[in-house]
């Protein structure tokens, strides 16, 4: 099954072109779900697994993968899908890196790997309500018919399992830059609920207004916005966090974007995503992106807030 994934690193490519790749599986229901690709090592049999006391529900067991230990989750019983009772539609397990730590996820049966558009994948309908654990949907042509394909939220499904602190180290505060960025305001894009209210709680502790955006293209429309009236985005904002993976328009997309136009091309933007390290540290290079922050840091958003606040002051 992991030759599903040979040519991953070729495909890296399709990300600074607002274009990503589904890896889509099913959860022994008749649903059609899917993960970025990028956030996939390897697709595996179900190992043998050890189960330990008093850990989460949604905890299956420990592994050993690759010679290191790592927790496999029941993404069927995370995202609360009704179980026939038949343990064997669980097949396969996903190995996944987000927020700099690697994971294994139990699911069904693997469908495929398509090739899509950002402009083709949709937020959820807000109806849904905010108990749901998507981040967008999409359709895609599959087996000669049009499929609905759900994309989980697994930054959300992580949240409930590990208990992210937020606290920002004394080392790292500095009392007179925090100070005089008090009521300051700072965008937030991502289409993870959990992500932005990680970020949002985090610079609320350092006296930081947020403003949300839901993805790239409702970001983008917001800063032309502010330009059409004469407002320079840079003045308004004191910088702007961006993911990567957006519906519509992703950060990278988004930061080419901002950069064309000569109103807010001078806008500072961090990019902070739980995608690798290396890789988007040339895809900063390439469109422009004044830091890079892996997911999720709260010393790490403090230090380039700071920063960005102590060359405002310079100016």
């Amino acid at each position: 099954m992991s030759s599903i994934l040979t040519s991953v690193d070729k495909r890296t490519k399709l990300v600074g072109e607002n274009r990503l790749e589904l890896l889509m599986f099913r959860l022994g229901s008749r649903h059609t779900f899917a993960i970025n690709v990028f956030k996939v090592k390897e697709v595996i049999g179900v190992p043998k697994m050890n189960t330990m006391p008093g850990v989460h529900t949604n905890l299956s067991g420990v592994t050993i993968y690759r010679g290191r230990s790592i927790p496999v989750i029941d993404l069927r019983q995370a995202i609360r899908i009704r179980t026939t009772g038949d343990e064997s539609t669980v097949q396969n397990v996903i190995i996944t890196e987000y927020n700099r730590s690697v994971q294994g996820f139990l699911i069904g049966e693997v469908l495929s790997i398509v090739n899509t558009s950002w402009q083709n994948i949709q937020p959820p309908p807000r109806s849904i309500g905010k108990a749901n654990y998507l981040t967008a949907i999409t359709q895609i042509d599959f087996e000669g018919e049009k499929q609905l394909v759900e994309i989980i939220d697994v930054e959300k499904v992580l949240a409930e399992i590990i208990d992210y602190d937020i606290s920002i180290s004394d080392d790292v505060l500095d009392t007179d830059i925090v100070n005089a960025m008090k009521n300051r305001q700072v965008l937030i894009v991502d289409d993870s609920a959990t992500a932005r209210k990680q970020i949002k709680d985090t610079l609320a502790q350092i006296g930081l207004c947020c403003i949300e955006c839901h993805n790239g293209a409702e970001a983008l429309a917001l800063l032309k916005s502010w330009a059409d009236d004469g407002v320079k985005p840079s003045e308004h904002i004191m910088l702007m966090f961006t993911d990567a993976e957006m519906p519509e328009m992703d950060g990278y997309r988004l930061t080419a974007e901002v950069r064309a136009d000569e109103r807010m091309a001078d806008l500072f933007i961090a990019l902070n995503t739980s995608l690798s390290g290396s890789f988007n540290e040339a895809m900063v290079e390439k469109v422009g992106c004044n830091r890079f922050i892996s997911k999720f840091q709260p010393d790490m958003l403090v230090d380039v807030a700071q920063s960005r606040m102590r060359e405002i002051l310079s100016q």
